[in-house]
């Protein structure tokens, strides 16, 4: 990106987040994109504009692009590569699956059992379209996903499609998943944990411990930690909800500003607000955050007049 074409993408950035969000809000929303924001502003006089392309100066243009595609910017490099193709939902964490062709049934269970964890997969196999030229959408998976895991089992090794995927995960910075079913890490996934799929393990279990490591990773916790609060606060379906309440609850620990980004959008969600199991729920969680920004009101029935001479004893 041209140093101009850089400037003025952050001034769109910082004017868009200056009109439709709070501090909080900001502080809340950049850590999604690994953005570090202080424990308080850098000077009263700082306008919030002022305050966000503080923090953009030192980010890489990666970073700035990002960003400025969540929030829907025009900008030239957009249209060059294309940043956010339809095979990706919108609004999740976006997981490149790097597989052999005969894996690639399993690859797509893994791809269902991630979805109730905010995170969408791209299996090649699976999701291309018949009509367009596979390598251009194999090339746009891989310059757009936020982390790519590998199914590391016989053939891996010896598929060249397979080593470049992972060879541009390497390039590109983004955390690199191994999952290890027949075959030990090698090379540059060597130095990655891997996951053990023995016969034991069931896909949801798999799926399961690839949420905890995109959890755990400093390059992606707040991001996927975001995500997966949003998808919660706004969710129109009570039973999904309750099921992604514990799922949360049982990680060690969540940034509290996600939480009270959380418990905020919950209130002004018609469906949830209504269910006092899902409510209940939610504040015993926020209540190990000592966040009690959803206390029920206290409410008594109407007091009603009556004649006495209309009592029948």
């Amino acid at each position: 990106m041209r140093p101009i074409e850089r400037v003025n993408l952050i001034g769109k950035i910082a004017n868009m987040l200056q009109q439709d969000m709070t501090y909080s809000r900001i502080d809340a929303y950049l850590p999604a994109f690994g953005i570090a924001c202080p424990d308080h502003h850098f000077d009263i006089n700082f306008s919030k504009r002022l305050y966000v392309e503080k923090l953009l100066s030192d980010q890489s243009d990666e970073v700035i692009l990002k960003i400025a595609d969540d929030l829907e910017l025009d900008h030239s490099e957009r249209a060059k590569v294309n940043i956010i193709p339809t095979f990706w939902k919108q609004g999740y964490f976006k997981l490149f699956i790097s597989h052999v062709a005969k894996f690639k049934e399993k690859a797509s269970e893994l791809q269902n059992s991630l979805k109730i964890y905010g995170i969408s997969s791209f299996v090649a196999h699976s999701d291309i379209e018949p009509s367009r030229e596979w390598l251009d959408e194999i090339e746009k998976a891989l310059h757009t996903m936020d982390a790519l895991t590998a199914i590391l089992l016989d053939g891996f090794k010896e598929s060249s499609w397979c080593d470049q995927e992972v060879g541009f995960a390497v390039g590109k910075s983004v955390l690199i998943i191994p999952i290890k079913k027949d075959l030990d890490p090698y090379g540059f996934i060597g130095k990655y944990q891997s996951i053990h799929a023995d016969g034991k393990k069931s896909v949801a279990d798999i799926a399961k411990e690839v949420f905890i490591t995109i959890v755990k990773n400093p390059k992606t916790s707040n991001q996927i930690l975001t995500i997966f609060t949003n998808l919660i606060s706004n969710s129109t379906h009570e039973e999904t909800a309750l099921k992604q309440l514990n799922i949360l609850n049982e990680l060690e620990i969540i940034p509290k500003e996600i939480l009270t980004q959380m418990a905020e959008q919950i209130k002004n969600n018609s469906v949830l607000a209504k269910s006092i199991k899902f409510m209940d729920e939610t504040k015993i969680l926020l209540k190990k955050y000592e966040i009690y920004t959803l206390e029920y009101k206290e409410f008594t029935l109407p007091s009603i007049d009556i004649d006495e001479d209309e009592i029948p004893f």
